[in-house]
Parts: C-alpha cells; sequence; structure tokens
C-alpha cells in the first residue's frame, strides 16, 4: 500500500502549507508597492524590492513547466492586468538546474516590476490584492509564493464599510443579562465524545487483541505488583498525553487570529479534502486496503521501549498509537473535522483529543490494576471485523457531512436537506443488511447471529426508520435529535413555510427597519456550516413563545460569517482591529466575523445580540442556548431593556 501511504503524506503536506497560507505571507522578499493613475479607470501598479536576500528571484513572464513565475491575482473580477509585466533591474540569465538547462532569468538584486490594471465600475479607494511570485535557489524552487498588499487609487471611492460601533458598549449594556463569556460551553460534550471515540477504538481488531498482551506485560514483568500498577498507570497517563499533544499546533494557529480556526472550518476545499479523505478511510473499513503508519517508523520507536523506565513506558504508549492507526486514525480525523467545523477553536480540538486519550488509555490501567477483569473479555473474533465495517458505513455518513459543509457554503443546491437524509437512509439500510449478513464483503463469513448483533440490528434499524419522515414535507420532518447534522429546513426540495425569515446579511437594512417601526434589533451571528445554529433554529426558535417574540417584537437579521460571496471592490478595504493587527476584508463573511469580534468579543457562533436602533447594546449577548426558556427569558429582558432606554429618553 506504498501509493496509498504517498498519498497520505502528500495530504498532509498539502494541509500544512495550506494551514501556513492562512496565517502568513512568505517573507522571502520584502517589497514595496506604489500606484499611479493613467486615466479614470487603468492604473499603473510598482512593485518594488532590494533584493531576495541570498536568494535568486525568478524574472516575471516566465512559464516553467507550464508554471507561470509570476501572477497578480485580485478578488474581484471587476480588477483585471492589462499587457506583461515590466522590470528592470539586473537581470541574470542562468540555465536551471531544476528545469534541465532551461535558461531563466533571475533577480540577485533591487528589481522592480509594474503592471498596468484596469478596473470595469467604481474605482475602490484602496485597491487590494495578491501578487504571487517565484524564488529559489540550487535545486530549490517555491513558485506562487504570495505577497498580499493593499495600495491607495488616486480618486477612488472611499468605502462606507462599518465595522467597529463605538455606541455598542458590550460590557456595559442597558440590562446586564445575559452570558457572562461568549465562550462556547460545549467543551464538556466533546470531551465526552471523544471519551466514547476512544472507548470505540478500543474494540477495532487493531488495538482490542493487544489488551491483554499489554496488562500481561505489566503485571508479569515488573517484579512486583505496587511497581506492575504504577507503570500501568503511568502506561495510560502517556497515551492521554500523546494524543492531547496532537492539538498543540492548532493553538498556534488560534493564537495567531483567533478567527483562523473558524476561517479554516468552512473552507469550500478544506471540507472537500475531509469528504475525499473519509471516502478513503471507509473503503480502508470495507477491507480494501489497509492504512498505515510506515512499518519501519513503528519498528524504530518500539526499539526505544526497552530504555529506561519512564522513556521505556512512553516508547511503548507511542507504539501503540503508531501500530492502532489504522483503526484509530478515521476515529481522529472525525474528532479533528468535528473540532474545526464546531466553531470552538483550538480548546475544543484539545478536548476531543484529551477525551479520545483519556477512553483509550483509562482501559489499560483499569485492567492492570484488576487483572481477573481480563476473563470477562469476550475473545477476538470475526466480530471485531463486523465492528470495522460498520465504522466504514458510519465515516461513509461523515464523508456526506463534509460535502454538505461544502455545498451550504457554495450554495450549489447538490446536496438538499431531503437528499442528505435519503443518502444517510441508505447507508442506514446497508449497516442494518450487513449485520443480518444480507450485505458481505469478502473477507466477511457468514454472521453468528448473537443477541448483542441483534441488538445493533435493532438500533441501526430505529434510527434509520426515525430518518425516513425526514424526507417529507410535514411537521414530522424536523429531526430534532439530529438537528443541525443534516441542511437546514430552508434549503429544502420543498416550499417550506418558514415562520421567522431574518434579513439576509443586511445590518444597515435591519437598523433602518428597526427604527421605522420602533423595534430592537436581534442579531443572529451564525454560518452555514454552523451545527449549533441549526439545532437553534429547529428546536429553540419554533418555540411558540419564542418565535412570537422574535417574529412580532424584534428586528431580526442573520450574519452569515462564513459567506464567501465577494464584496463590491469598493468595499474591500484594509482594517486596523482595535489590537493594531491589519486584515484584509475581502467577503462578506470578512466582514461580519470581524463586525462581530471588534464589538461583541467572541468568533464563535451562534451568538445572539439585542442593540437598539441607535446601535447600544441593550443586554449581554447569548450563545448556543439549548432551552427554549432560557432563550426566551433572554429575549424578554432584552425587550424591557429597549422599553426602559425609550423611557429614558422620553423622559429627556
Amino acid at each position: 500500500m506504498r501509493p496509498l501511504l504517498r498519498f497520505f503524506l502528500a495530504l498532509g503536506i498539502l494541509l500544512s502549507v495550506g494551514l501556513n497560507a492562512f496565517s502568513q505571507d512568505s517573507a522571502a522578499v520584502q517589497w514595496q508597492v506604489t500606484s499611479k493613475k493613467i486615466s479614470d479607470k487603468e492604473y499603473e501598479l510598482k512593485f518594488v524590492t532590494n533584493g531576495p536576500n541570498g536568494w535568486q528571484l525568478y524574472a516575471p513572464n516566465q512559464v516553467l513547466s507550464e508554471v507561470a513565475t509570476t501572477e497578480l491575482q485580485f478578488s474581484d473580477s471587476a480588477i483585471q492586468s492589462t499587457g506583461a509585466f515590466k522590470d528592470s533591474g539586473a537581470v541574470k540569465t542562468e540555465k536551471s538546474i531544476i528545469f534541465e538547462g532551461t535558461q531563466v532569468k533571475v533577480y540577485e538584486g533591487a528589481t522592480a516590476w509594474t503592471q498596468r490594471v484596469h478596473i470595469t465600475g467604481d474605482v475602490p479607494a484602496t485597491l487590494q490584492g495578491v501578487l504571487s511570485y517565484t524564488y529559489g535557489k540550487n535545486d530549490e524552487f517555491y513558485p506562487a509564493t504570495p505577497f498580499s498588499f493593499s495600495v491607495p487609487l488616486e480618486g477612488g471611492v472611499s468605502a462606507s464599510t462599518r465595522i467597529k460601533i463605538n455606541t455598542i458598549d458590550i460590557k456595559n449594556p442597558v440590562t446586564p443579562y445575559g452570558d457572562d463569556e461568549a465562550a462556547d460551553k460545549s467543551l464538556w460534550a466533546i470531551f465526552l465524545l471523544g471519551f466514547v471515540g476512544g472507548l470505540i477504538a478500543l474494540v477495532t481488531p487493531c488495538v482490542f487483541p493487544l489488551i491483554p498482551l499489554t496488562v500481561s506485560f505489566f503485571t508479569k514483568r515488573s517484579g512486583t505488583r505496587k511497581k506492575g500498577i504504577r507503570n500501568a498507570l503511568g502506561y495510560g497517563l502517556c497515551i492521554f498525553a500523546i494524543y492531547a499533544f496532537l492539538s498543540t499546533p492548532f493553538h498556534l494557529l488560534d493564537t495567531t487570529d483567533p478567527e483562523i480556526l473558524n476561517n479554516i472550518s468552512t473552507n469550500v476545499w478544506l471540507n472537500l479534502t475531509f469528504f475525499v479523505v473519509f471516502i478513503v478511510f471507509a473503503l480502508s473499513f470495507f477491507g480494501f486496503y489497509e492504512i498505515g503508519l510506515p512499518s519501519s517508523f513503528a519498528n524504530k520507536v518500539d526499539e526505544k521501549s526497552g530504555i529506561g523506565d519512564f522513556a521505556g513506558i512512553f516508547f511503548m504508549a507511542l507504539t501503540l498509537a503508531i501500530v492502532s492507526f489504522s483503526c484509530t486514525g478515521p476515529i481522529l480525523g472525525s474528532l479533528l473535522a468535528g473540532a474545526l467545523t464546531n466553531n470552538g477553536g483550538a480548546w475544543q480540538l484539545t478536548a476531543g483529543m484529551s477525551g479520545f486519550g483519556l477512553g483509550l488509555a483509562l482501559p489499560f490501567a483499569l485492567f492492570a490494576l484488576f487483572p481477573h477483569w481480563l476473563q470477562s473479555l469476550p475473545k477476538s473474533g470475526g466480530w471485531l471485523t463486523s465492528v470495522k465495517v460498520v465504522l466504514g458505513f458510519l465515516e461513509l455518513a461523515m464523508a456526506i457531512k463534509f460535502l454538505s459543509n461544502a455545498d451550504l457554503v457554495k450554495q450549489w443546491g447538490l446536496l438538499k436537506r431531503e437528499v442528505f437524509i435519503a443518502i444517510w437512509i441508505g447507508i442506514g439500510i446497508a449497516i442494518v443488511l450487513y449485520l443480518l449478513g444480507i450485505i458481505r464483503f469478502a473477507h466477511d463469513s457468514k454472521p453468528k447471529m448473537t443477541k448483542t448483533r441483534w441488538a445493533f440490528v435493532v438500533l441501526f434499524g430505529a434510527a434509520t426508520l426515525y430518518l425516513i419522515p425526514g424526507v417529507t414535507n410535514t411537521k414530522a420532518a424536523n429531526l430534532s435529535l439530529i438537528s443541525g447534522f443534516p441542511p437546514p429546513l430552508s434549503y429544502s426540495l420543498y416550499e417550506r413555510k418558514i415562520a421567522i425569515k431574518p434579513i439576509h446579511n443586511d445590518y444597515e437594512g435591519a437598523l433602518e427597519l428597526a427604527r421605522k417601526q420602533g423595534k430592537p434589533v436581534l442579531i443572529d451571528f451564525t454560518g452555514w456550516a454552523c451545527v449549533n445554529c441549526r439545532r437553534m433554529e429547529e428546536n429553540v426558535w419554533i418555540d411558540p413563545e419564542v418565535e412570537q417574540l422574535m417574529k412580532n417584537e424584534f428586528v431580526v437579521v442573520s450574519l452569515y460569517v462564513d459567506e464567501r460571496q465577494k464584496l463590491p471592490a469598493a468595499q474591500q478595504i484594509e482594517y486596523t482591529t482595535k489590537s493594531g493587527d491589519k486584515k484584509p476584508i475581502i467577503t462578506v463573511g470578512d466582514k461580519w466575523a470581524t463586525f462581530q469580534s471588534e464589538n461583541f468579543n467572541a468568533v464563535s457562533q451562534p451568538q445572539y445580540a439585542i442593540i437598539s436602533p441607535d446601535e447600544k447594546a441593550l443586554t449581554k449577548t447569548k450563545a448556543y442556548t439549548p432551552s427554549p426558556s432560557a432563550f426566551r427569558e433572554w429575549l424578554e429582558k432584552g425587550l424591557e431593556a429597549y422599553k426602559k432606554a425609550n423611557s429614558g429618553v422620553s423622559k429627556r
């Protein structure tokens, strides 16, 4: 399976590069950018550098192995480059080692490049774009290195984009009722899900047979029972630490930019990548091939398990993590993807990975403490393969979820709610047929229908029957138990009657309507791929009292932080945050995500805020609140605060 392994190594490299691209541009070459007006709609951009600092900068207007050395990119199609780059400086022509002696032009010192652009429509006051250039030396070659720039344009129209609203003081609202912090409250839930994932990993063919072997090693070869118990507990602690440590890089990203994980989670290409990866994992679980880390790597780590007490125990734990990867990898992938797409940042990932590590480690420690429990364990056999195949079907269901995320963000219309649920129904039927032995894979024999197997047939059969109303146009289609996982009710094949129809991504329009109607504004910070947002809409908003308040007493506006639609060029700006950082506002989602973080100190969704038409905070914000009565009480407090504020204005 070397080709498959190379695929995953390449995928890992691509993901690493992609994550780095979110955080910063390359600093190999320092550029200065200026603009010159040629005519009303035409400008000349000039890029100047003192040199590539020990590297060679490839001159523009070259194509090497079908890759352009230089490209100018703009987010708005109304801005187009015209003609070729014009470059000046001491250019050097030499034969390339990489491209088999092809003559290439490079700069080793100062150079200036100019490029003309034509703008259709309004000319923005500030033009934002990306210069992709190429540099390298000897056999090193780095194409498409991005340099993001922002340059003023003479005679451009200043953007009317409002981000920071000074009158919104969320720390001092009219009524101090709501959440003290906008942090996600579901860390324990994610931890428990991870813990369950760890327990599931125990009953896979890669891990289960290792339990008696490992426990026997600690209880019989440690000299004394006390030392054996200590070593087993240390072994469990090392397993827990290894999996918890895997989330560390995401904390570094989260510190660099609090919104970065949210941007990653709603990235279309990342969701499509997860879709492909989960399909690959599912096929592996079906037995078509095995996915594993290199055996040489596992052997080298295993050799270290004999050194010292604690060091040896650590390497034994690391060996377990490596050799069990073919079974635990898909489960870990589910945790990784689930945490990234749940708007909870790196701490949710840490909670999930820690729970997984504890679920995997705890049984090893417990069986070492109580070795006689081993006698009650079922013997390894065909049932382990059945567990793996069922997990494969569940991986397929997860793959569909990630494809749905991409579909929702881009609004392709490929996986409407009923199509999504129908596919899940098909997967549920396949699981039941497999457990009954009607569907078999090449490695399967006729299953023995035990009580446990029948219990799982009933469980998955009941779950599948529960999904069936979801494809109908009835009240039963809500499926509240899985709300948030399928697309929302509004993303449907049917023309559904939706009681609450928020204003879509139009904050200024909502304010204007609120002033006319004399109502407070309820801001709903949401996202197309936000699971908890859908749960609120389908389980809380439909409560009769909540629905009445939202429909009749508030002007509701939904601001989608993952909306990928580009803003018009004149509204694209480089915004300086309250912490002093420069941030490009390119898409509608960029605008609302920054609006949320700047005014309400949060980057997770859903988040709800109540403000007056003159943009004053009436209450503290409210995060995910599964209780309709608690959410209703918060709305009522906001309404009281609005009346109180209006009363104070009237008296003055």
